[in-house]
């Protein structure tokens, strides 16, 4: 088997016990970025397996708090800091009644991607669905001057929620982490300080 670069960040998570290497894309954003702190309470949706929740419990720490919510069960034991929850995200009544009690979050992040059928304007069609819901559920669930993370595939969606996101945030950046897989047309929405009410 030919050993390519990307190959060496699923390595890396291996040998560090991380779930999964996606674990790199969101830790060189918080280095950049510092979109998690000591104590925040952080929303991480499409959050299995869970790497993502490794990281943003290792930094919010007890005081903190971490609900992670996927359609797959997430299997792996975590601090009593973190909350998984089993759940579809588009049921507007599971995530109100599931979130209500940890209300506001300081962060809400989202790495889900579509099941990919490999037909370029399906996939970034989904992957744009995704991401509206995220940012719903972000406009909802946040704190004023709150924090919103999540992936969208480039696609024609892209500069329209984009557009929408700078919007209702006071700053935003387009990030293209590099543990992105090279072939990937996957990239982030960052966007900080959500206007209050």
């Amino acid at each position: 088997m030919a050993f390519t670069v990307q190959d060496h960040y699923f390595l890396k998570a291996k040998k560090q016990h991380y779930l999964a290497r996606a674990i790199y894309k969101l830790e060189e954003i918080q280095k950049r970025y510092k979109i998690i702190k000591a104590g925040d309470r952080i929303l991480d949706l499409g959050a299995a397996p869970g790497s993502w929740i490794q990281l943003a419990s290792g930094v919010v720490g007890r005081s903190g708090l971490v609900v992670g919510i996927d359609l797959k069960a997430i299997e792996h034991s975590f601090p009593n800091h973190v909350v998984t929850l089993q759940g579809d995200i588009f049921e507007r009544e599971f995530v109100e009644t599931a979130l209500r009690d940890y209300l506001p979050f300081d962060a809400v992040l989202s790495d889900m991607a579509p099941a990919t059928s490999g037909i370029k304007q399906a996939d970034t069609a989904r992957s744009a669905l995704l991401f509206e819901r995220a940012f719903e559920i972000a406009r909802w669930a946040l704190r004023p001057q709150g924090t919103f993370l999540a992936k969208i595939f480039h696609g024609s969606e892209f500069h329209q929620l984009l557009a929408e996101a700078k919007k209702q945030f006071s700053q935003t950046r387009v990030i293209r982490p590099e543990a992105t897989r090279k072939q990937s047309r996957e990239i982030y929405i960052l966007a900080m300080k959500l206007k209050g009410e």
